[in-house]
């Protein structure tokens, strides 16, 4: 799982990293709110750790754009305690709110329990008549099952949970396939043509980007 700690004391950066590095995650870094959208336009971030208080763009600020791009989980740190602060944090859709000193143990134990519950109530996705039923793995338009292979199947899960982001080719494969797979972007480009067909008329929302690659993208 990749983890965006974003604060702009590189000490608090150094040790949470080294926390979260020791429970395997994967770790990003940004010294304010605008390098952490950059950070989260860039890469698959799953996780982010957020201070308020920082140069350029506060962690508020921060959390509200980033929640345009994608729904990510927030956990928000703060010198500040008052509970208008962590109402607000609360309000902008963060998932928890430490308070400045901090045991960094307690951080990644609090990472863990957000994920755990995201896990569970992320088991399930639908738009409209279009089901996406991750526990049975199965996928369904108007009640009807729709066939994917497992590669058509993983793609549509990870095009999903990355929803309006664009994706390159180089990260569907990673991602999707794997990092010791050899092939080639036509593999994207062929499954990206079948998955549109076997979706019928939601396959428009996978979005060509030219010269990048793909984006899974709801219009409203």
């Amino acid at each position: 799982m990749n983890i965006l700690v974003v604060d702009d004391e590189k000490l608090i950066r150094d040790v949470l990293k080294e926390y979260l590095l020791l429970e395997k995650y994967q770790v990003f870094e940004a010294s304010n709110g605008l390098e952490a959208i950059q950070v989260v336009m860039n890469n698959s971030i799953d996780f982010i750790i957020m201070d308020i208080m920082m140069p350029k763009m506060d962690g508020y600020q921060a959390v509200k754009e980033i929640k345009k791009i994608k729904n990510i989980p927030v956990l928000l740190l703060s010198a500040r305690g008052e509970e208008f602060d962590k109402l607000f944090g609360f309000e902008l859709g963060v998932d928890d709110y430490v308070t400045k000193p901090f045991s960094p143990k307690e951080v990644v134990a609090r990472v863990k329990a957000i994920c755990k519950r995201k896990e569970t109530n992320s088991l399930f996705y639908s738009y409209q008549d279009l089901e996406i039923n991750d526990v049975a793995h199965e996928v369904s338009i108007n009640k009807e099952p729709v066939f994917l292979t497992p590669k058509e199947y993983d793609l549509l899960k990870y095009f999903v949970q990355n929803q309006n982001i664009a994706l390159s080719r180089e990260q569907l494969l990673n991602n999707v396939w794997g990092y010791d797979f050899y092939g080639d972007d036509r593999t994207i480009d062929t499954h990206v043509k079948t998955l549109r067909h076997h979706l019928k008329d939601y396959g428009k929302f996978i979005k060509t980007i030219r010269k990048v690659g793909y984006k899974f993208e709801i219009n409203e």
